[in-house]
């Protein structure tokens, strides 16, 4: 445990900046795992629909400065890519 008192708040509000970015976070990862395991079975059209779901996940991530706007963008571009993939 810190004992400057600067360091103290610190301690602090990074608690609360993880325990608020988390779920955003956990949200992303299940979207995106979920786009994942749909292109591997042959549901083309539901992994569209799940793919646009990430997409607005991790588009709000970035609004909110939980992961940074190209992050954001690689991952929507990887997501796409496997999605056409598809036969």
């Amino acid at each position: 445990m810190p004992n400057i008192k600067s360091s103290i708040r610190s301690v602090k509000t990074d608690a609360e900046r993880r325990a608020k970015n988390a779920p955003v976070k956990a949200a992303v990862r299940n979207a995106s795992r979920k786009v994942v395991a749909l292109t591997e079975t042959a549901a083309k059209e539901d992994a569209q629909a799940t793919l646009a779901v990430a997409s607005g996940l991790l588009d709000k991530a970035a609004r909110k400065g939980i992961i940074h706007k190209n992050a954001a963008a690689r991952k929507k571009s990887r997501l796409a890519k496997k999605v056409n993939a598809m036969a």
